[in-house]
């Protein structure tokens, strides 16, 4: 059963932003993730949102310890996911922590608002803000967690000046908006170089291509938030599929020599 009334789902982003306030008081959920990394999150996107309180009961009971949101403007991706009443709604039925992917051109005019909506952490992208440390001190500020992503053409480097602002990076392991894209390899080389150059306390992430092939690979070049939606949600068995891909990636994080990366489909 969901918890009672614990946010509403609204319509317009000022309703949640002056109706939501009490739901995220405090510090970030998602920092208390560190303790059992490296995890899996279920990525909502590709659930079935005609029975969402469904689909986040039946990843809770199959062992989910957050979820990731694909928020999507149609501009800074050419794809249109969801926005602020999606977060709620999210929200009103789960007390894991949520990351919100905000994959979208003017992340700093909605910091607030989907923090008060039920993110527990801000993911924005450094090719949406160039200079993204003023963004990433607000979400801080406001009790949530900051996290920078970047996409597959982008370097390390660029993103480099501003880890210490940074609790997560999140690397892309396919262009964001488009489906049916091959894992890209150059992900593993920025994993293993945020691994060995970043603070030790950033926790990184990869999103897109996550699968039973790739994720073993990921985990051993430092992924440690591996966000998988079809991976998770084409499986008749959310438990089965959450399992196995834990499994894989614990054991490619104790011993870092897996096999050579097999499969490169989407996952």
């Amino acid at each position: 059963m969901p918890p009672p009334n614990r946010c509403l789902t609204f319509v317009t982003p000022q309703i949640v932003v002056d109706q939501v306030s009490d739901c995220t008081a405090g510090n970030s959920r998602f920092a208390e993730l560190r303790g059992s990394l490296p995890i899996v999150l279920p990525a909502l996107l590709l659930c079935d949102f005609g029975h969402l309180a469904d689909e986040i009961a039946r990843v809770e009971a199959a062992g989910a310890k957050a979820l990731h949101l694909d928020v999507m403007d149609g501009h800074f991706v050419p794809n249109l996911t969801y926005g602020l009443t999606i977060v709620a709604a999210v929200r009103r039925y789960t007390e894991l922590p949520i990351e919100a992917h905000l994959m979208i051109a003017n992340p700093d005019q909605y910091l607030e608002a989907y923090h008060k909506a039920g993110a527990d952490q801000l993911t924005i992208h450094i090719e949406a803000v160039p200079e993204p440390r003023p963004l990433l001190d607000r979400i801080r500020g406001l009790g949530a967690s900051a996290g920078l992503a970047l996409n597959p053409p982008t370097p390390v480097a660029v993103i480099e000046p501003f880890l210490d602002s940074c609790d997560s990076v999140l690397v892309m392991g396919v262009m964001p908006g488009f489906g049916g894209q091959a894992f890209d390899p150059r992900a593993l080389d920025k994993l293993r170089q945020l691994r060995q150059n970043g603070p030790q306390q950033l926790m990184l992430g990869l999103d897109g291509g996550v699968h039973t092939a790739t994720i073993g690979p990921a985990a051993a070049a430092g992924a440690q938030l591996l966000v998988a939606g079809s991976a998770v949600f084409s499986k008749p068995d959310y438990g089965h599929a959450l399992r196995e891909l834990t499994a894989l990636a614990h054991l490619a994080s104790v011993d870092p020599n897996p096999s050579s990366l097999a499969g490169k489909g989407q996952g």
